[in-house]
């Protein structure tokens, strides 16, 4: 068993045994050994950060074994520049989750926390994945532990919720599942994603692949306007569900675009580019503006994820290497930021149980410690330099200048709506005196969730900072992605 695999599956198995544990009189055994599993699923990622090599854009770290022979699919995994860092966020932000899921989740706790890990294995399952069919099938399998998560400790409309989640990403999957049949019948009976890339394929096959692809990961990052599953989903999932959603599932879809319709579909994604930065503009500006006018704040922040990642297919479809490079910061930041947003969003939760902004106003005077974090991350959902939440959306920025002056511009205005709604809700929540008798009695955060947001905090100061580990790792891969959708043009 290689490293890969050892990421993948050391979650997974551990979620299993938690399955197996039974009732929640175990529930203390349960959380120690979900909290060991987590931890050890992010020490395995370790070594793949030391052994990464970043000049080259091959894969590394590969896996290949036959699994169904008789169709030719092969248990394929192997990592690049473009795929790498999501693989220790996944891990990090599950080591997260389940400490912030310590104390608040007190029924049925093996199931959560083994949800939980099972999922995290899932995700860096698709993150890792070179086989077209092997993909798909942990692309789809991550829907079961989040429908489970959202539908049994989800609010009060979590059956809608779940159901909505699961019916609108599978749908949306189902036109990739025939893209791939037929890419495994052009390429002569091989679901190799790699070998795909070399397909010469027509210009109408690369335009129906194209948009069989945008179905499912349009769906999922997700874009404007099939976004509006998301608002819903957030809002009756738990905290835990919220930041592993918006932290990684989210991505998956970005991902997506960068692995399957850019490389198969070259020809397509220029024709078609003008398509994908126009629905990113709409889903910065428009999702925006939407934003400003939410009165629960976990609406609020998922709003604000659909704008941030129409950064991310915007970045991607202008074609330069800033841009790509940019939406891949911008997702990994996201990670940190949206998963910090919605986990803090979380800690008030836990104490007032409701999540309107007009319930609060004030906290700073009785939450001091836990107003700072918050003030930390909120500025890093604006854009603040010095904080991750800048360095994707400048980089971004810049390309969109490099490729037309006004779609800089347009792009820039985010940061402009970013702050508006963000500092607006920190403003009613946080500052000015206290507003009712809920807020009078809060208490600040205890050493459990002082530990969470200082492990965030140092994630966002950290890459705010010093990105270049991150840039570094992926501008090999970045560059060989253009040159291959380039070359493709001339061709």
């Amino acid at each position: 068993m290689g490293l890969l695999s050892l990421a993948i599956w050391t979650p997974i198995v551990f979620g299993v045994v938690l399955l197996a544990l039974g009732r929640d009189e175990h529930a203390k055994v349960v959380r120690w050994i979900a909290l060991i599993g987590a931890v050890c699923g992010l020490l395995v990622t370790w070594p793949l950060y030391t052994g990464f090599e970043t000049g080259t854009s091959a894969m590394q770290f590969v896996e290949n074994l036959s699994w169904i022979e008789r169709f030719n699919v092969h248990y394929h995994l192997g990592l690049d520049g473009i795929s790498f860092w999501f693989v220790p966020l996944t891990a990090f932000i599950t080591v997260i989750v389940v400490i912030a899921g310590w104390e608040v989740i007190t029924e049925r706790v093996n199931q959560y926390m083994g949800a939980f890990l099972i999922l995290s294995g899932l995700m860096i399952g698709v993150f890792s994945a070179l086989d077209g069919m092997l993909f798909y099938v942990f692309f789809e399998a991550t829907l079961i532990p989040m429908y489970l998560i959202i539908g049994i400790w989800g609010g009060p409309n979590k059956i809608y919720a779940a159901f909505k989640f699961f019916l609108y990403t599978l749908l949306g999957s189902l036109l990739t599942l025939v893209a791939l049949i037929y890419l495994y019948a052009a390429s002569g009976g091989s679901f190799d994603i790699q070998t795909w890339h070399k397909l010469p394929l027509g210009s109408t096959a690369q335009t129906l692949l194209f948009f069989a692809f945008f179905a499912a990961f349009a769906v999922k990052v997700p874009m404007w306007p099939v976004h509006t599953w998301l608002p819903d989903v957030h809002v009756e999932a738990p905290t835990g569900g919220s930041a592993v959603l918006a932290a990684i599932m989210l991505k998956l879809g970005a991902y997506g675009f960068l692995r399957f319709s850019m490389p198969i579909a070259p020809d397509a994604s220029r024709e078609w580019a003008w398509l994908i930065i126009g629905l990113s503009l709409t889903a910065v500006i428009y999702v925006g503006l939407v934003a400003m006018v939410q009165k629960d704040m976990k609406k609020l922040v998922a709003y604000s994820s659909v704008a941030h990642m129409g950064f991310v297919t915007l970045g991607f479809f202008i074609f330069n290497d800033l841009g790509v490079a940019g939406g891949l910061v911008q997702m990994i930041a996201h990670g940190f930021v949206s998963g910090a947003m919605f986990l803090s969003i979380g800690v008030l939760y836990d104490r007032v149980h409701s999540r309107e902004i007009a319930s609060y106003g004030g906290v700073v005077n009785t939450m001091p410690k836990f107003a700072a974090f918050a003030l930390l991350f909120s500025m890093a959902n604006c854009g603040l330099p010095g904080t991750a939440g800048f360095v994707g959306e400048w980089m971004v920025i810049l390309g969109a200048v490099q490729a037309n002056f006004w779609l800089g511009l347009l792009a820039a205005s985010a940061l402009i709506f970013g702050a508006a709604y963000t500092l607006w809700m920190f403003k009613r929540v946080y500052l000015g005196p206290v507003t009712n008798d809920h807020v009078r009695e809060l208490t600040d955060i205890n050493a459990r969730e002082f530990l969470i947001m200082t492990l965030l905090a140092i994630a966002v100061l950290a890459m705010g900072l010093y990105p270049k580990p991150f840039t570094d790792v992926m501008n090999a891969s970045v560059t060989d992605l253009l040159q291959h959708v380039a070359a493709s043009k001339l061709n």
